[in-house]
């Protein structure tokens, strides 16, 4: 659009993507929101150093603070979303829901007053019946609410989500409400001018959560008809009106799933994470819209020219270690390449290779967005985008996305907000994993492992007459199995003898490339390949494999050797992820019973309470509160 731009950044920023692109960028303070996102002095100085006309606010922090668009206001800076009486009256959760109550919009049942403390949390909670959501007023993303189905979980809930909501939002209010089971969660894009014309840009689908925060988004959704469709963006357009509404926004609803009645959960005074699915099957830029909005543009469009063409889905790629409970990963992007973007791939990312994720903020690494003209098309997209996805320094969640996107019941739309608990009920396990070919991963080693060879006997010393020559029969060691394969060199790439199965491997790929692309017997593939002391590990599908391509004799004494068991770390509490340990809730010598606190970490402003897996007696502390902790470093010894 020709506007040039300034970013602003903490310490922990100051190598961030954002502040690269940005034609200027300003340093707001440390790497604590409180001390320098949530700072909105520090905004407003930023604008006047720079000579600034207009904020973005982007996603989070003082995007749906009504004091931030006022102070702005006041400094004559054009705020790029709605007005602060908007701000307040729908950004506002618990005000929010009384306005939707007044204007006859079907709310959810629930307590919308201030509660003051955990007793009263757990009798208002009582009076609702459980189960219960207790949410933070101010909050979003997930941060500041708790699922309780009993007194204890509401006791501990409101208080873990009233801390959470005082450190992410400077707000400690918090509420509660029915819990609806079997829910959707979806929502309506909405887009005003504030010259009286408000359209709804279809709907997101986002039912595929965990720990409330979306993980899944797709648009349109797979279980709205048309009449509902019109039924909810017609009474998302009344809402936002009522409030003179202008820019972007998200008015959202929760949807039984039996009965398919809506009701009215929140509206977002500002650009969503999943705003990228509504503007690939909309063709609308939604945020060039709500900057043309601010400069007091009218929208040249009306609802009968907003035309839903395909479907898109989202991914949130995120910082964590799906096997261990998805908790937050810290550290460096050691190597960093997302898939190549085009019709059918957009990536948004904040990250480059050597960039570090940390502990500050929320561990997102990018959104992947997949793209097709229908809903397995998008899907098939999606799986071939994440196999493209190359992270490396740290743990990331794309094992659990292929895992999804693999379920049956995903691929036919049968999504409930419950989706993950139920079919992930013992956590993110390796067998949850798809099974896959093992023949497509063999035939990969083999074809690696005859390139390094080749590759070695050209470059080694050798005696004229004595050349070394590759060999043509190997044998892959595989998840303890022995593969004994045939492999040479082909016109086009690699021809590979498996199970007395002939494979053909169709590639260009050389030496040295961390993806492996091409075709296996014509299927398109992708293989991630990173060589691991002589081995290789092997990624796709979500699914990480190890393999030893070894020669006959070596394989033949690689057999008879003993397997290392690793240490027993059972009588110890690790540090599941790395974090703050705010306060360790037992002593030594004391005894414990499963289910009880032993210790809280926090990490990423969320709070996680670890507790006893059995009865015992705690032995000794090896952490003091206070204490930065490694992942799997001691907190506290059992004793025997």
């Amino acid at each position: 659009m020709g506007i040039k731009t300034v970013a602003v950044y903490s310490d922990a920023d100051k190598d961030a993507l954002h502040v690269q692109m940005a034609d200027e960028a300003v340093h707001i303070g440390p790497p604590a929101s409180a001390q320098s996102y949530l700072v909105i002095e520090r905004i407003v100085d930023a604008c006047r150093k720079t000579g600034a006309q207009a904020v973005h606010p982007g996603y989070g922090f003082l995007s749906e603070k009504r004091e931030f668009q006022e102070a702005l206001a006041k400094a004559g800076i054009t705020f790029i979303g709605p007005d602060a009486h908007a701000i307040f009256a729908m950004g506002d959760k618990i005000e929010s829901k009384k306005l939707a109550k007044a204007a006859g919009v079907s709310t959810v049942p629930g307590h919308l007053g201030v509660i003051k403390d955990a007793d009263e949390a757990v009798t208002i909670a009582r009076e609702i019946g459980y189960p219960v959501m207790i949410k933070a007023s101010a909050g979003g993303g997930g941060k500041g609410m708790r699922l309780a189905w009993n007194d204890q979980e509401a006791h501990e809930g409101f208080v873990s989500a009233t801390n959470e909501a005082k450190a992410s939002f400077a707000d400690d209010r918090v509420f509660v409400e029915k819990f609806i089971e079997q829910p959707r969660h979806i929502e309506i894009q909405v887009l005003a001018d504030g010259h009286g014309t408000a359209l709804y840009l279809g709907e997101r689908e986002c039912s595929i959560q965990r720990r409330h925060q979306k993980v899944i988004e797709e648009a349109p959704s797979p279980f709205l008809d048309e009449a509902t469709r019109k039924a909810m963006g017609e009474q998302a357009c009344a809402l936002a009106r009522s409030v003179h509404y202008k820019s972007a926004g998200t008015v959202e609803f929760i949807v039984g799933g039996a009965t398919g009645e809506f009701y009215f959960l929140e509206m977002n005074t500002r650009l969503q994470v999943e705003h990228p699915v509504t503007e690939m099957i909309t063709g609308l830029d939604l945020v060039e819209w709500m900057i043309r909005i601010a400069a007091g543009e009218r929208l040249p469009f009306s609802q009968a020219d907003v035309k839903l063409d395909g479907w898109a889905i989202e991914a949130r790629v995120y910082a964590e270690d799906p096997f261990r409970n998805f908790l937050p990963s810290t550290g460096r992007l050691t190597r960093y390449t997302p898939p190549a973007e085009g019709r059918n791939v957009r990536v948004d990312t904040g990250v480059t290779e050597g960039g570090e994720i940390s502990m500050f903020y929320d561990p997102m690494i990018a959104k992947l967005i997949a793209y097709g003209p229908n809903r397995q098309a998008a899907i098939g997209h999606m799986r071939q985008a994440l196999d493209e996805y190359y992270i490396r320094g740290l743990s990331h969640n794309i094992p659990f996305l292929a895992s999804l996107m693999s379920k049956e019941r995903f691929v036919v739309g049968a999504l409930t907000t419950n989706f993950i608990a139920e079919e992930y009920p013992a956590g993110f396990r390796r067998d949850d994993l798809p099974a896959g070919d093992p023949t497509t991963l063999i035939a990969v080693a083999a074809s690696v492992e005859f390139a390094q060879a080749s590759r070695s006997s050209l470059i080694s010393g050798q005696f004229s007459g004595h050349e070394v020559t590759v060999p043509e029969q190997w044998t892959v060691v595989m998840n303890g199995k022995y593969h004994d394969i045939v492999c040479r060199r082909a016109e086009s790439g690699f021809a590979v003898v498996v199970a007395g199965e002939a494979v053909d491997v169709n590639t260009d790929w050389t030496i040295g490339q961390p993806l492996f692309r091409g075709t296996v017997d014509g299927r398109p593939v992708c293989v991630q390949v990173d060589r691991v002391g002589i081995g290789y590990r092997l990624s796709h599908d979500g699914l990480h494999v190890d393999a030893l391509v070894l020669t006959r004799r070596t394989a033949e004494l690689h057999r008879l050797m003993p397997v290392k068991a690793p240490p027993d770390m059972s009588k110890y509490l690790l540090s599941p992820m790395p974090g703050l340990l705010r306060s360790i809730e037992v002593s030594e010598g004391q005894e414990v019973k499963a289910g009880e606190p032993l210790a809280v970490v926090e990490a990423m402003k969320m709070e996680n309470i670890l507790k006893a897996e059995r009865d015992g007696t705690i032995g000794k502390l090896h952490a003091k509160p206070g204490e930065s902790l490694a992942v799997d470093q001691k907190i506290i010894e059992f004793a025997a």
